[in-house]
């Protein structure tokens, strides 16, 4: 299956921008006592979107009326999808490099592949299977022996619960002790002294029950909305609710909608994306980790490497120093 989406060359430049590649490894050593949940941690949203398959079909999971007007206009359909889904253009490698920890992974099982090919997905599928992925992510943990990421397992589409078990397995084989059990949220010298480096987070309830390697679902404040005021306007609405006890997600990512796009046809969402970027990394600044009810945990963005989003979040771990 060929045909990946190819990126904005404007991203040429980024990839040899590692300058956050061992942030944890290099926080105060006050730090490395805090546990996960307190610290401010960045994520990419639909981290895999950067290989999407321009030969893919819909994902079927997708309306009625968006599978029909692929059938009836695919030529027109299939572009328009695809540059509305792509939400990265570094790789997994490259972000990791970039300093993010938190990887929003979307498993589906096409109809069309073969029995054992699972693939990523929004919208539509990826060039790039799961078993590989998560192989590609361990190397890059042995070359990273004290970093650690959350690996946030969703969507499943299309999965039964055989292929739920096959996954889990693949998921065991490759990263072994590197696997942070099930319990008390660690910190990093804790995860240090056992070797350990992934938390993978599982949202499939039965899976949760059989495997103490998993970990529930985490929760993400997702705003659905083309506006950067109203995204802001909602997360701090989350904000003033309380912070979840545990680990979770700020999504700073912009949603389009069908409305959106009729009215800007020859756009896409990096195009949408980029101009908000300066107004999103201000808010990003403006954030603090730690216990309190409105303090940040992961903050997830778009279009990673586009601007300072990365470096904004783990900087903000400078303020548990303050306190």
């Amino acid at each position: 299956m060929g045909g990946q989406v190819s990126t904005s060359s404007s991203f040429s430049n980024l990839r040899c921008r590692n300058a956050n590649e061992d942030w944890m490894s290099a926080l105060c050593p006050q730090l490395w006592d805090v546990p996960l949940h307190h610290l401010s941690i960045p994520g990419s949203h639909d981290t895999m979107t950067y290989c999407l398959n321009k030969k893919s079909p819909i994902a079927h999971e997708e309306s009625r009326l968006l599978q029909l007007l692929n059938k009836a206009f695919p030529c027109i359909t299939r572009p328009v999808v695809l540059k509305w889904s792509v939400t990265q253009a570094l790789d997994v490698t490259e972000q990791l490099d970039a300093g993010v920890r938190y990887l929003d992974l979307r498993i589906a099982h096409m109809l069309e592949g073969s029995e054992k090919n699972l693939h990523f997905v929004h919208m539509v599928y990826t060039t790039a299977l799961v078993e590989d992925t998560l192989t590609e992510i361990s190397e890059w943990l042995e070359r990273h022996p004290r970093e650690v990421v959350i690996l946030a397992c969703r969507n499943f589409e299309g999965l039964s619960e055989d292929l739920h078990e096959y996954l889990v397995a693949c998921i065991k084989n490759i990263f072994g002790d590197m696997l942070c059990p099930r319990g008390e949220l660690p910190t990093l010298r804790q995860l240090w002294s056992r070797g350990q480096q992934v938390i993978v987070s599982y949202e499939d309830e039965s899976s949760l029950g059989r495997h103490c390697e998993l970990w529930p679902g985490i929760p993400y404040w997702w705003g659905n909305t083309v506006k950067t005021e109203a995204l802001i306007r909602y997360l701090e609405t989350m904000k003033s609710c309380g912070r979840p006890g545990g680990l979770f997600v700020a999504g700073t990512n912009l949603t389009e909608n069908l409305q959106y796009v009729l009215a800007h046809p020859s756009e896409s969402l990096e195009k949408m994306t980029l101009p908000n970027l300066p107004r999103l990394s201000a808010w990003v600044r403006e954030q603090r980790p730690g216990p309190g009810s409105r303090c940040t945990n992961v903050i997830a963005g778009d279009f990673i490497g586009a601007d300072s989003f990365v470096g904004d979040v783990i900087a903000l771990n400078h303020k548990l120093l303050w306190c």
